[in-house]
């Protein structure tokens, strides 16, 4: 790989920062400092330091991103700005969200270049549940609790697996927790009840919670914790179907 490359997938900067940093000399490889950005390293048997600190290669990276409102889940796009380019400084070659949030809706979303890990959290017999915080044009009550629960009709094949609505105070917020991810879900399973959603932040997904300490636009990458709790899931994904 070469070093440029390597550097920017460690999250040191962009390819064209981190070009920089090597031509000041400020990098070793295996104690001996390298000016050319197109050094060829072994990520895995060298030792690569960027100033004094030692850097890890990591096959796959994972970003939590506090999704803004008018921006589309999707590595690219034609006609509107994609997640991507939120991550500031970082090399997005291989990285793609996990799924999608609308694109007026806000809040957690996952980003990586783990395939398989991606396939877990996405698969709709791993029953992973996701939840979000809702704002309606109208009172909720227990009866919509009730319908959450029994699953809706939503036009598709089959009614929605149950969900679990939590009302809040006023009651026109809740929570909303769903099991599966069907086009447009949330808004559409509330539109049956005679609702409209006004707003709609998704706050967590698995054992992955939203980090509030992110400002809407902003990212981080994921502790080694959330990390294995994720990797985790696939083991007892039964405890996330409600109903049972």
């Amino acid at each position: 790989m070469r070093l440029d490359r390597f550097l920017a997938h460690a999250g040191k900067g962009t390819r064209s920062s981190v070009k920089g940093d090597i031509r000041k000399g400020i990098v070793t490889v295996n104690g001996a400092v390298v000016k050319k950005p197109e050094f060829q390293v072994d990520e895995e048997a060298d030792e690569i330091r960027f100033g004094d600190t030692k850097i890890q290669y990591r096959k796959f990276v994972y970003y939590m991103l506090n999704k803004p409102a008018g921006f589309v889940s999707a590595v690219k796009d034609s006609h509107d700005r994609t997640v991507m380019e939120l991550l500031d400084n970082v090399l997005t070659d291989g990285l793609f969200p996990v799924g999608r949030l609308d694109k007026d809706t806000e809040g957690l979303l996952l980003i990586t270049n783990d395939g398989a890990l991606a396939h877990e959290l996405l698969s709709p017999a791993k029953h992973v549940p996701k939840t979000y915080y809702a704002e309606l044009d109208g009172a909720l009550t227990e009866d919509d609790v009730n319908r959450f629960l029994e699953g809706l009709d939503i036009g598709e094949k089959r009614i929605t697996k149950p969900a679990r609505l939590e009302i809040l105070t006023p009651k026109t917020k809740a929570y909303v927790t769903v099991s599966e991810g069907k086009f447009h879900q949330i808004k559409r399973m509330f539109h049956v009840l005679g609702y409209k959603v006004l707003y709609l932040k998704r706050i967590s997904m698995g054992t992955l919670a939203l980090d509030f300490s992110l400002r809407t636009g902003e990212f981080r990458a994921l502790t080694e914790t959330e990390i294995e709790q994720l990797r985790s899931m696939k083991e007892n994904a039964s405890d996330y179907h409600y109903g049972k």
